[in-house]
């Protein structure tokens, strides 16, 4: 009975490691881009561009809610935005606005889930960008691929 335990404990550790994962990702599956609201329409028109998919996977953007009201950061949403990110298996990036004062508080959050994010002021550009660094990963971890290229330039 305990071996049985082990057995089924690694293969649901396993599932969960999905994205973040060493292992890789399997062909045809879908992997999620968290983009926050200013970015949001431009990225879902770049994905659509491009069929939804980057190499042998499919991409789905998640927009998220607005963390701004009449100009004022809300704190709140900007850690259950980046939370809602490290909560989902299939997460590949963060995508986000150019905002030093609200990347203070996500970057963080999603550090810790080893969750890489593209800032920029361009939804089409931030997705294009992502779409062309999942094409161009090794095998392993996709995470880890993407953040290994943001950090190269």
């Amino acid at each position: 009975m305990r071996k049985v335990l082990v057995a089924g404990a690694f293969l649901l550790a396993a599932a969960v490691a999905g994205c973040g994962g060493g292992e890789g990702v399997a062909r045809d599956a879908t992997v999620t881009a968290y983009v926050e609201a200013p970015l949001c329409i431009g990225a879902k028109q770049e994905l659509l561009k491009q069929g939804n998919r980057a190499g042998e996977l499919h991409v789905q953007a998640i927009c998220l809610p607005t963390s701004r009201s009449q100009d004022k950061l809300k704190l709140s949403t900007l850690g259950a935005n980046a939370r809602e990110a490290t909560e989902d298996s299939t997460t590949v990036a963060y995508l986000e606005a150019s905002d030093p004062q609200a990347s203070r508080f996500t970057h963080p959050i999603l550090e810790t889930a080893e969750i890489p994010w593209i800032a920029g002021s361009s939804g089409k550009a931030a997705m294009a960008r992502l779409l062309r660094l999942i094409e161009a990963s090794g095998s392993g971890s996709l995470r880890a691929s993407i953040r290994e290229a943001l950090r190269e330039t």
